[in-house]
C-alpha cells in the first residue's frame, strides 16, 4: 500500500478503531489484571504501530515539525515519579538526593516472550547494552556523558529499551522533576531550565501528560499541575497518578473524585515498591492495601493499582495512535513534497565551465524573454497582480501625463492679450512694407516658449528610465536569484547600461528642443487649417474690441482688450495674426515633442532588450573587473547550506514514509503472515 494513498482523516482512523486501537477499555478488563501480567490483551495489536512511532522518534522526525503521540511523565521532585516508572518497567532507575533525571529519558517497554530480559541504551548515535542489575549505573554514565558531571540538565534525550516478559507495550518520556530551589552544584536558573524542557514536551496537542502527584500534598499547589493546565486547560489529555496512597489515605477518595484540577483522563492511585520488596511482592501488597484498608478500600477498583495504570496507559496510547497516525502520514507527505519541490528549484550544482556557460545563457535568455514580454509586447502573464510590472501600460500612462503637463506649463495667459506680440513687433520694425510679419518676431516668441517648457521633457525621460531601471533590475535579480555570484554582476551591468541610455535620451530631448528653437517649419496641413479658423476671428475682433472691455477668443478664452485701444489698427491686426499663428504652430510643436520622445523611448527600449543588455552583461562578467564564467562554479554558502539541509530532510522523510508504509500495509492486509491481531 502506498503511503501517498492514505488520506488524512477518517478512513484510516476508522480502520484502526475497528481493529481495537481506538476503542475504550472495558472496566472489567482493567480490574481483572493480575499482579504478574501488566500488559494489555491487545498489546500485540499496537506493538507494530508503537514500533513505527518509536522508529520515527529515533529518526528525529520531530525536528521537521511533525509531532508524535507521546506519553510524557511529569511531576514535582520527590513525587514518586521514578517509582511509578520502575513499577511499570520492573527495573531500578537512578536514585539519590536532588534531581535524578537530568535529561529526557525515553522508555520503550516491549513485551517479550523470552524469560531473559534484554536492555540497552541509545544515545549520541550509539547503542550500549546493559542488564537489570546495572541499568541505573548505565543511565547515570550516559547522563554524565550528555549533561556533564555537575548537576545541570540537558535537552538531549537518552532512550532506554526494555524487552521483558510481563511489561506493557508502552513508550514514555520521563522528564526531570520540578524543583524551585537550586541545590549546590545546580545552576541558579534550574527551575527555568526544567520548565523549558517540560513545556517543550507537553505543549504539542499530540502529547499525553502523565502527571505524577503525591497523596501527601494538595493537588492544586503542585507545580506540575500548573504547567499541564497551561497547555491542557480542560485536562482532556492529562492522566494523574497518585503515589504514596498508603502514607496519606485520609481524604484521598474525595480528592480523586472531586477533581478540583481538571484531570480529564482520570486518576489512578498506586502503592509503590517499598524497601527490598520484589515487584511481584509489591503488586501483591498493593492489591491487599486497596482491598482491606478502611479508607482506601472505598476507592473504585477501576482506578487503583499499577496493573490498572498499565492498562489505562496502553488504552490511551492506542487511542492516541489511532487519532494521530493519519495526520502524521499526511504531514510527512506534505513536507516531503514541499522539500522536493524546493530542492528542484535550486540551481543545478555547476562543476565545470561548460555547465556554467549553459546556466549563464539560460539565465540571460529567460530574463531577456521576460523583458520582451513586459517592456515590448505588453504581456504580463508572469506578473498578473503586480501592476507596476505591466510596463507598456505604465509607460503609456506616463506619456499621457507628460503630454498633459506640457500643455499645462505652456498654456497661454489671457491677461494683457496681444501685449507681448505688439512689443515684439515694435522692436522688429524696419524699412520695409508695413503689411509683412517680421519672421524674427515670430521666432523670438517661439524660442521663449520652447525655453519655458524645455525642463519638462528632460524630467519625463529621467522618470521613464528610472522606472525601466527598476523593472530590469527586478527581472534580472529574479532570474539569477539562485546565483548570487552572478546577481551583483548583472545588476551592475544593468545600472551602467541604463545610466548610459538615460544620458543619451536626455541629450536627445535637448537636441529636439534646440531644433524647435532654431526654425519654424511644418508641412502638417493642420497648421494652415487651424490658423485659418483662428484668423477668421480678426474682423469681428477689430470691429468690436473698442465697444467691449472683454472678448472671447477661440483657444485663448475670455480676454481683456481695453488696454489695446491706444494702438494703431495695422499693429493690432499684425499682433492678432501673429498670436493665431503661434497658437496654431504651438500645437504642432507640442505634438512633435510628445511623438518624437515616444518613438525614441520605444526604439531605445528595443535596443536595450534585444541588443545592448546581453552585450553589457557579458562585458561586465568577462571584463577586467570580473573573474569570468568561472565565478558561477562557486556555489554561495547559503545555497550550499540550503541544499544540504533539504537533502537531509528528504532522506529522513523518505525513511519515515517507508516505516509508515510498512505498517499501513499490515493494517490494509489482515491476512498478512505476521499476526498483529488485525
Amino acid at each position: 500500500m502506498s503511503l501517498n494513498s492514505v488520506p488524512s482523516g477518517t478512513p484510516l482512523e476508522e480502520k484502526m478503531v475497528r481493529f481495537g486501537l481506538g476503542s475504550s477499555t472495558d472496566e472489567a478488563e482493567l480490574t481483572s489484571a493480575t499482579p504478574v501480567a501488566l500488559y494489555a490483551t491487545y498489546n500485540d495489536k499496537i506493538r507494530p504501530l508503537l514500533d513505527a512511532v518509536d522508529k520515527l522518534r529515533q529518526l528525529k522526525v520531530m525536528k521537521e515539525g511533525i509531532e508524535l503521540p507521546t506519553i510524557v511523565v511529569v511531576g514535582d521532585q520527590s513525587s514518586g515519579k521514578s517509582s511509578v516508572l520502575e513499577s511499570l518497567a520492573g527495573i531500578s532507575l537512578p536514585r539519590g538526593i536532588g534531581i535524578c533525571t537530568r535529561v529526557p529519558l525515553v522508555m520503550r517497554l516491549q513485551q517479550h516472550s523470552s524469560p531473559d530480559p534484554e536492555l540497552h541504551l541509545e544515545f549520541n548515535n550509539k547503542e550500549v547494552p546493559t542488564d537489570e542489575a546495572h541499568v541505573a549505573q548505565a543511565i547515570e554514565e550516559a547522563t554524565k556523558e550528555i549533561a556533564g558531571d555537575s548537576k545541570g540538565i540537558s535537552h538531549t534525550p537518552i532512550t532506554l529499551v526494555v524487552k521483558k516478559k510481563s511489561v506493557p507495550d508502552l513508550t514514555m518520556v520521563d522528564l526531570p522533576g520540578i524543583t524551585r530551589v537550586p541545590v549546590r552544584g545546580q545552576p541558579e536558573d534550574i527551575y527555568e531550565q526544567i520548565s523549558n524542557i517540560i513545556m517543550e514536551y507537553i505543549t504539542p496537542k499530540e502529547s499525553i501528560i502523565l502527571n505524577v502527584l503525591s497523596a501527601t500534598v494538595d493537588f492544586p499547589t503542585c507545580e506540575s499541575i500548573r504547567m499541564s493546565q497551561r497547555v491542557d486547560r480542560t485536562g482532556e489529555r492529562t492522566l494523574a497518578v497518585v503515589t504514596k496512597a498508603d502514607q496519606a489515605p485520609e481524604g484521598l477518595l474525595e480528592k480523586v473524585t472531586a477533581d478540583d484540577v481538571n484531570i480529564g483522563l482520570g486518576y489512578v492511585c498506586v502503592r509503590n515498591r517499598i524497601g527490598e520488596e520484589s515487584y511481584e511482592e509489591a503488586r501483591s501488597e498493593e492489591k491487599k492495601l486497596f482491598e482491606s484498608h478502611l479508607l482506601l478500600s472505598k476507592i473504585n477498583k477501576s482506578i487503583v493499582g499499577i496493573p490498572v495504570l498499565a492498562q489505562k496507559l496502553v488504552q490511551i496510547q492506542a487511542t492516541s495512535l489511532g487519532k494521530c497516525l493519519p495526520d502524521i502520514v499526511r504531514k510527512i507527505n506534505q513536507k516531503l513534497s514541499s522539500n522536493v519541490s524546493e530542492l528542484n528549484k535550486l540551481p543545478k550544482h555547476l562543476s565545470n565551465v561548460a555547465d556554467a556557460m549553459t546556466a549563464f545563457m539560460q539565465i540571460i535568455g529567460s530574463a531577456k524573454e521576460s523583458l520582451k514580454k513586459i517592456l515590448i509586447r505588453g504581456e504580463f502573464d508572469e506578473y498578473p497582480k503586480k501592476k507596476d510590472m505591466h510596463c507598456t501600460a505604465r509607460m503609456a500612462d506616463m506619456l499621457n501625463g507628460y503630454s498633459k503637463e506640457l500643455d499645462r506649463v505652456s498654456k497661454d495667459s489671457a491677461a494683457k492679450f496681444l501685449m507681448e506680440e505688439t512689443k515684439v513687433l515694435e522692436e522688429a520694425k524696419g524699412i520695409e512694407l508695413p503689411n509683412f510679419l517680421p519672421r524674427t518676431a515670430f521666432l523670438g516668441i517661439l524660442q521663449r516658449r520652447v525655453k519655458e517648457i524645455s525642463n519638462t521633457p528632460v524630467e519625463f525621460v529621467e522618470k521613464v528610465w528610472n522606472y525601466i531601471e527598476s523593472v530590469v533590475v527586478h527581472v534580472l535579480t529574479f532570474h539569477s536569484e539562485s546565483y548570487p555570484q552572478l546577481q551583483s554582476c548583472t545588476r551592475r551591468a544593468a545600472l551602467n547600461l541604463i545610466l548610459k541610455m538615460k544620458d543619451q535620451s536626455v541629450d536627445r530631448v535637448i537636441e529636439i528642443a534646440e531644433m524647435e528653437k532654431l526654425t519654424d517649419y511644418t508641412c502638417n496641413p493642420k497648421y494652415m487649417s487651424k490658423w485659418s479658423k483662428l484668423i477668421a476671428q480678426l474682423p469681428s475682433f477689430m470691429e468690436n474690441f473698442k465697444s467691449y472691455n472683454k472678448f472671447v477668443i477661440q483657444d485663448v478664452g475670455e480676454v481683456e482688450v481695453e488696454h489695446l485701444r491706444g494702438y494703431h489698427q495695422a499693429m493690432l491686426e499684425q499682433a492678432f495674426d501673429m498670436r493665431m499663428r503661434i497658437i496654431a504652430y504651438w500645437e504642432i510643436v507640442l505634438q512633435r515633442l510628445v511623438d518624437n520622445l515616444a518613438l525614441h523611448l520605444v526604439f531605445s527600449v528595443q535596443n536595450l532588450v534585444n541588443r545592448e543588455m546581453e552585450k553589457e552583461i557579458v562585458n561586465e562578467l568577462m571584463g577586467p573587473s570580473g573573474r569570468g564564467i568561472e565565478r558561477l562554479l562557486e556555489e554561495s554558502p547559503s545555497v550550499a547550506t540550503k541544499r544540504e539541509r533539504l537533502n537531509q530532510s528528504i532522506k529522513l522523510l523518505r525513511e519515515c514514509k517507508e516505516v509508515l508504509g510498512n505498517i499501513m500495509d499490515r493494517i490494509e492486509a489482515p491476512n498478512h503472515s505476521v499476526d498483529v491481531g488485525f
